[in-house]
């Protein structure tokens, strides 16, 4: 198939794009899409534009198709003047949008066409899991076990690398649904016109929209951001997902009933302390407040719809004598909404109690005393309704539509998403040493400080400051819980995640607080969860000998009794990934799980891990069904809790069709991994010796480079944008921390920046301070992926020679866990540049020829090892969608990266005083992002 052409190309084609027939109608949406982002560049900008966009277009791809030099296409670009570069910039952005579009429906038309064929289920659904489980001999009875203890939850987090305005998002659903519309090419050429239309007034009004805000958002705005996602869309898809696994089950094993709540979302946003001084009492009282009026005003629309369905007479029909006196007392209830009710609507009685729920939703939203006292009294009334429903032949008149609302009801409660709370270790050791009147209580050593936490964890909470200024912040976070409790219910608080967790007393220094501030149950117990996060490689590798000392305490062995001998741990993939380099963290990570899962089976506790998960392959990311699938056995027992963040929550959860995928194959795998999970495998012993001494290889490699050459940080603050990633305004963490000059946003990437262990610690250099985020992110900008392959390739080599290829290659076949991790390796690398990265290098100066070649050699190094490992010729040989979406994408990402190369040395050499400059990067990065995904 031939490149696509906007108006005003040559018709002659550059290269030949190999869509397979069942991608021709995506070749047809990208097409189409294409021609109207061309279009719309010629009416907004000119015509002579769009001319230069083409001609740059094509000498990328005669650049890519050619194997030559990038340097042309960099000399054509670097004369552009600042307007036009941004506007160059944005047109190719605006691709990107269309494309990704494209793609996405173009997911969902291939699910449809599986439907459409009746060849079997699509694979990773749902239906198709639940068949391989049967054929494998899992009998009803296992299946409908696991269903009560079943949880899949997502976690939304603030943590920025993608933030798409609310704005741009609602165009681009307008955009989606006019392509859903025709998806199989069903309309008439005027409806066809017509959803043209209505894309071409979506692309333009988003072209005239900034896609970043001016200023800085709050935490509500952040929160705004996440309820999108949480109410526009899992809040529909949720029932949708409920009633595909019910048909599933009743497929291939046998009718369930009602179906317990299996998907519970999570939230940061509002609740994430850790480094950022915007958050904290205040927006945890908002942030849940905001979330019940959300969730109740969606029930109310919810009865108004179920009002004009549920019609039935009592001439026509019986009703449940206990709905009619539900009428009648809340009649009484009620007497200013009973004196609303239409007199019309009396021999209705469905639409009349639904029209007292609604009055009643909307006083518990006020908080007035007729409100409905928890979500449970509101389901009490769906059930009666539903029940009333089925015993009078209502089955097929509306009993469908009131299970829907009762799905989402046991779901989002009255709370929405349960809202986690985090804070660094150190602010808790702050304030402990002030109410303790013991200033080296942090540097106490850990038996020091346990024997200052057993007064207050004995019930004894007086202390000897008790008004301390450095400790009211913190108690202030446990009494907002303390309060909120009774008013949200139990779900609405996730855990208590402790950052930098590295003893026992971290964990228990939560329970004490809370202890102080007169955060307990009526029993006298902390009402939380608390989960340590272990985020360094070294934290990871001692956190069996942590949990071993929290499950001998007694004190926190009884917490753990009362919250039902559940220990929830969180696994860092970013920093454990940025500390030791992606070999050692993915180790690290699979031999913490496989010590604290074999620990818990010891201790009679149920371990419940939680993936700390970014965007990027650094971070954690790639597919999360495989993740699931490679998890060492038992460790995943039923539930899955992970970070979705960036841009793969707009990725993910954008579209209502994509979101129940991802959804379905989720679930699948935790089904798969807990009801049949790998069978024992005798060489994996060996294996693990062989990925271990890899491990320490790369883990080497990374680290003396990293952080043992002189002279790198400032290589990588040069070759990288990541003084623009500082000052982005797409996070509600401040630009500037009190008290330091230099920028050290949600990144915490200034060139002096402050420890992690804590406010009152010194300030040091260097890249140890800089958080992962940033690390990532920068590295992905300049089109290098760093992160993700440094150290791999020298560790592979050594591997091959020491062991042979043929068992690196066996690994590679036979282990998920190494399949895993070479497969998002290869990804990484098919993405990576290594000419336009030496680019970015290049601004370096003289760094540039001690570092570059060192990099490009092991870049080729990996990837040499990885294809002789898979026994292949090219990068994702096995995967054609996303090589072609690299293909694809590649002659618009190019010519950004070469812009802001060039921006980068114009700003730099303004001494980075030039906000026009600064706002034409913020341009690139997003173009760029945009274009490679995965970037966060």
């Amino acid at each position: 198939m031939s490149e696509i052409t906007l108006p005003g190309q040559a018709g002659d084609s550059l290269r030949d794009i190999d869509f397979p027939p069942t991608d021709r109608l995506l070749r047809d949406d990208v097409k189409r899409l294409g021609a109207l982002v061309g279009e719309i560049l010629a009416e907004q900008v000119g015509t002579d534009f769009l001319a230069e966009v083409e001609r740059i277009r094509r000498a990328a791809i005669a650049r890519r198709e050619a194997g030559t030099s990038v340097d042309a296409l960099a000399a054509e670009l670097a004369a552009a003047p600042l307007a036009k570069a941004e506007a160059l910039v944005r047109a190719f952005a605006t691709y990107f949008q269309a494309v990704n579009l494209a793609e996405r429906v173009h997911r969902i038309r291939r699910r449809r066409d599986y439907q459409k064929a009746d060849a079997g289920p699509q694979p990773g659904g749902l239906h198709a899991v639940l068949a391989s489980l049967h054929a494998e001999g899992v009998t009803a009875e296992e299946v409908f076990a696991l269903l009560p203890r079943l949880s899949i939850e997502p976690v939304f987090t603030a943590h920025p690398t993608e933030a798409v305005r609310r704005a741009l998002l609602e165009k681009e659903q307008a955009i989606v649904r006019a392509l859903v519309e025709d998806i199989d090419r069903g309309l008439t050429p005027q409806e066809r016109r017509a959803g043209i239309e209505r894309i071409r007034m979506a692309l333009t009004a988003g072209w005239q929209t900034a896609e970043t805000a001016p200023e800085k958002p709050s935490v509500a705005d952040e929160f705004e951001h996440v309820a999108f996602y949480l109410s526009d869309v899992l809040y529909r898809v949720l029932p949708v997902f409920h009633e595909v696994f019910a048909d599933a089950l009743r497929t291939h094993f046998s009718a369930p009933g009602a179906l317990p709540p299996l998907l519970r979302f999570g939230s940061w946003v509002g609740g994430d302390m850790d480094g950022n001084p915007n958050v904290g009492a205040d927006t945890i009282a908002a942030t849940l407040a905001s979330q019940r009026a959300l969730v109740l005003a969606a029930y109310r629309r919810d009865l108004a719809k179920l009002g004009t369905l549920l019609t039935q007479s009592l001439s026509r029909v019986e009703v449940a004598p206990a709905l009619l006196a539900r009428i009648d007392d809340y009649r009484r209830r009620l007497p200013k909404a009973a004196a609303r009710l239409k007199p019309r609507h009396a021999d209705m009685p469905y639409r009349t109690l639904l029209a007292l729920m609604s009055a009643r939703l909307a006083a518990t939203a006020k908080g007035r005393p007729e409100g409905y006292v928890d979500a449970g009294e509101f389901l009490a009334d769906l059930y009666l309704i539903r029940d009333s429903l089925h015993a009078h032949r209502g089955e097929r008149a509306g009993e469908f539509a009131v299970r829907r609302v009762i799905c989402r009801a046991e779901t989002f409660g009255f709370h929405l998403a349960t809202l986690d709370l985090r804070q660094d270790s150190a602010v808790h050791d702050a304030a402990l040493a002030a109410l303790l009147a013991d200033p080296d209580y942090p540097t106490r050593s850990v038996s020091e400080r346990l024997a200052r936490l057993r007064p207050l964890l004995d019930g004894r909470p007086d202390v000897a400051a008790p008004g301390a200024d450095d400790a009211a912040s913190t108690l202030a976070v446990f009494r907002t819980v303390a309060d909120a409790l009774p008013r949200y219910g139990a779900r609405a608080f996730g855990p208590y995640i402790v950052s930098m967790s590295r003893s026992a007393a971290d964990a228990l220094a939560v329970l004490a607080l809370a202890r102080v501030a007169g955060c307990v149950d009526g029993d006298g117990r902390v009402p939380l969860d608390v989960a340590p996060l272990f985020e360094t490689v070294d934290d990871l590798d001692a956190a069996e000998s942590v949990l071993r000392s929290l499950f001998a305490d007694p004190h926190y062995r009884a917490h753990l009794a009362a919250r039902g001998d559940r220990q929830v741990v969180m696994l860092g993939y970013s920093d454990s990934a940025k500390d030791g380099g992606i070999v050692a963290s993915r180790w690290s990570l699979q031999r913490t799980q496989l010590a604290l899962t074999a620990l818990a089976k010891e201790a009679g506790v149920r371990i419940a891990f939680f993936h700390g998960r970014g965007g990027s392959v650094s971070r954690g990311g790639g597919k999360t069904e495989r993740a699931v699938i490679a998890a060492p056995r038992g460790s995943v027992d039923g539930s899955l809790r992970v970070t979705e963040q960036g841009e793969v929550i707009h990725r993910k959860y954008g579209i209502r069709a994509i979101a129940l995928r991802n959804l379905e194959q989720t679930t699948g795998a935790v089904l798969r991994a807990t009801l049949r999970p790998r069978p024992p495998e005798p060489r994996e012993a060996r294996w693990r010796e062989i990925v271990s001494s890899l491990a320490d290889t790369a883990r080497a490699r990374y680290r003396g480079l990293v952080y043992d050459t002189p002279d790198f940080p400032d290589y990588f603050r040069a070759a990288t944008p990541i003084d623009v990633i500082e000052r982005l305004r797409i996070g509600s963490r401040p630009s500037k921390r009190a008290g330091h000059d230099a920028p050290s946003t949600e990144l915490r990437a200034g060139p002096s920046t402050e420890l992690r262990t804590g406010p009152s610690t010194e300030l040091r250099t260097g890249i140890e301070r800089l958080r992962a985020i940033p690390w990532v992110f920068a590295w992905s900008q300049n089109r290098a992926g760093f992160t993700a392959w440094y150290g791999v390739g020298t560790a592979l080599a050594e591997g091959i020679a020491r062991h042979g290829r043929d068992t690196l290659a066996e690994m590679a076949r036979d282990w998920p866990f190494f399949a895993a991790l070479l497969d998002d390796v290869e990804m990484v690398l098919a993405k990576s540049d290594l000419a336009i990265f030496e680019r970015y290098s290049r601004l370096a100066g003289p760094l540039h020829a001690r570092f570059f070649p060192d990099l490009a050699d092991e870049f080729v190094r990996t990837r040499d090892a990885i294809l002789a490992l898979k026994g292949s010729d090219e990068l994702l040989a096995h995967d054609r969608r996303l090589r072609l979406s690299i293909r694809l994408r590649n002659p618009y990402v190019d010519p950004i990266s070469l812009l802001q190369v060039e921006l980068l040395r114009r700003w730099r050499d303004s001494g980075r005083e030039d906000d026009r400059l600064l706002r034409a990067l913020f341009a690139t990065v997003n173009g760029i992002a945009a274009g490679i995904q995965n970037t966060g």
